[in-house]
C-alpha cells in the first residue's frame, strides 16, 4: 500500500515516492481516495470476520474445558 503524507508545499494529501534519496509528493485524486477507502473497508471487514471466528473458537474451547 502507498505511503500517504501531507505535502509540505500545498498541504494536500499525497502519495510519497522515494527515488535516489529524494522524496516526491503526488497529490491524490478523489477517485484514488475512494479506491483506497474501499480497499481499507474490505481489509477491515476480513479482519473483523477472522476476529469473530477466533472469538467463537475460543469460547467453544473454554466451554469444553469448563465441563
Amino acid at each position: 500500500m502507498s505511503q500517504i503524507a501531507t505535502c509540505p508545499t500545498c498541504g494536500s494529501k499525497s502519495k510519497i515516492k522515494e527515488k535516489d534519496g529524494t522524496l516526491t509528493y503526488e497529490a491524490l485524486q478523489d477517485d484514488e481516495v475512494i479506491l483506497k477507502v474501499g480497499q481499507l473497508k474490505k481489509a477491515m471487514q476480513k479482519f473483523k470476520e477472522k476476529a469473530e471466528a477466533l472469538e467463537q473458537e475460543l469460547a467453544s474451547i473454554k466451554s469444553k474445558n469448563n465441563q
